[in-house]
């Protein structure tokens, strides 16, 4: 289609309720898979964003995709916060109050990730792991710039921490286990190396 000056019209833009239906999907997705874990009924998400199970494929074709969808938009949101974080005043509370963030996100999010790669092992994933290990990357050269964490500390090692303290405490009946083990990690943090450099 042209217009009378002999130029094509742009492409429409994307419908606004179209968009704002994946963004509904994508927040209530985030709270049933929290309620019911990743193999909730994508109906019942359809169902609970107020559309159709049509509306639904359309914009997720599969339970991969929707799982995918949301978990980008958690990590997104996570990686947004250490970038907020690192312009902050205390290069160490940015630190503990990031990695209090991620104990959260690793114990919502536990079995999302699992369940991508088993539903679709040679699916394209999003990279979840580099993308949290950047974000804490930057915190941690920040607080060890400043002095406040030691030196023989890497981002992996901390990442790693804070997963096993997310897997270790997923069935606990203590409450604040997670807390107190993350403020032991915490502390350990800001100690001094035990081997020289």
């Amino acid at each position: 289609m042209t217009t009378g000056q002999g130029h094509a019209s742009p492409r429409p833009p994307r419908r606004t309720d179209a968009r704002l239906n994946r963004e509904r999907l994508v927040a209530t997705a985030q709270d049933v898979f929290a309620e019911l874990g990743p193999g909730a009924s994508l109906n019942e998400i359809a169902r609970r964003a107020g559309v159709g199970p049509g509306t639904l494929y359309r914009h997720f074709p599969n339970r991969s995709a929707l799982l995918t969808a949301v978990l980008r938009d958690r990590i997104e949101s996570l990686c947004g916060r250490a970038e907020t974080l690192r312009s902050s005043e205390s290069a160490d509370d940015a630190l503990a109050h990031w990695l209090r963030a991620f104990l959260t996100h690793a114990r919502v999010n536990q079995g999302m990730g699992s369940a991508l790669m088993i539903g679709e092992p040679d699916a394209p994933g999003l990279d979840c792991h580099q993308l949290i290990l950047d974000a804490a990357a930057g915190l941690l050269t920040r607080a060890q710039q400043r002095g406040t964490a030691r030196t023989d500390l890497t981002a992996d090692d901390l990442v790693q921490l804070v997963v096993g303290i997310a897997l270790s405490t997923a069935r606990s009946e203590d409450e604040e286990q997670s807390e107190r083990l993350l403020a032991l990690v915490l502390d350990a943090v800001r100690g001094r190396p035990l081997r020289s450099e």
